[in-house]
């Protein structure tokens, strides 16, 4: 399918997916939102793809959501249009994992659509806010909730009070970002994080997104209680078969997703 406002590109298992409204800065509005949230899911269902990056340019992932799409909006026409639930609904419901690759400016929607992706890595470059306050709004689709449950109570608070941003090495020391590589080496280090990805069983990839997110879901002893079930429950598989064979044989174990 061909998109407007993104750009698909599907190669070794990898789908990556390049937003792409350079005149707005990737700002997010509704076409790229519901172009995105198509991409994903149709990701979803095809059996060539096994993981999936999102990346902008090197200079922005997204600068915002648009602002001039919602400035003359009303109360009624966000709440009762139920602004960004939809595609940010289809997002979350991908099971394949999604690596955000983040060069330049990740702002307000732009860090929240990559603190929607299973983990991001970021260019030195990288800077990522929450800045909404200065528009006399908050952030809408996580700023106040993934970011605190990332970094702690007190950054959050801050982002989101005083609009400032946090550069790369501070993201990473913070827990937002799972590392920090030259913005001209970012994308060969996130679709090789992607291929590695991409070798191992998919039921095992699947399970582990699973129970990872139900940790920020369930108390500590329900959450162990999943994680053990889910464990238990690859016995079942084929492929953990194959995988402690391999590795007993002191071979590359040949996974089939069964």
């Amino acid at each position: 399918m061909a998109y407007e406002t993104i750009v698909v590109e599907v190669e070794d298992h990898i789908a990556l997916v390049k937003l792409n409204r350079p005149d707005a800065m990737n700002a997010l509005n509704n076409d790229l939102l519901g172009e995105l949230a198509d991409a994903l899911t149709a990701a979803q269902s095809n059996d060539k793809v096994r993981c999936i990056v999102i990346t902008g340019t090197e200079k922005f992932f997204a600068a915002g959501a648009d602002i001039k799409m919602m400035s003359d909006k009303s109360f009624v026409d966000v709440f009762a249009g139920d602004l960004f639930t939809r595609e940010t609904g289809a997002i979350l419901r991908v099971r394949k994992p999604i690596i955000a690759a983040v060069c330049g400016y990740a702002l307000g929607g732009g860090c929240e659509l990559a603190m929607m992706c299973d983990f991001i890595i970021a260019g030195d470059n990288a800077k990522f806010g929450q800045p909404e306050i200065n528009l006399g709004v908050i952030a809408g689709i996580g700023g106040t909730q993934r970011l605190t449950r990332f970094v702690g109570k007190s950054k959050a608070m801050d982002m989101n009070l005083t609009g400032r941003f946090m550069d790369a090495e501070e993201a990473e020391r913070s827990g937002l970002v799972s590392r920090v590589v030259p913005c001209k080496k970012l994308m060969d280090e996130a679709m090789g994080a992607a291929a590695k990805i991409a070798e191992k069983s998919m039921i095992s990839v699947m399970a582990v997104k699973e129970a990872v997110n139900r940790s920020y879901e369930t108390p500590l002893a329900e959450g162990l209680l999943f994680e053990r079930r889910v464990f238990n429950s690859l016995f079942a598989t084929e492929d953990q078969a194959e995988g402690m064979s391999a590795f007993l044989e002191k071979r590359e174990p040949q996974f089939r997703d069964r």
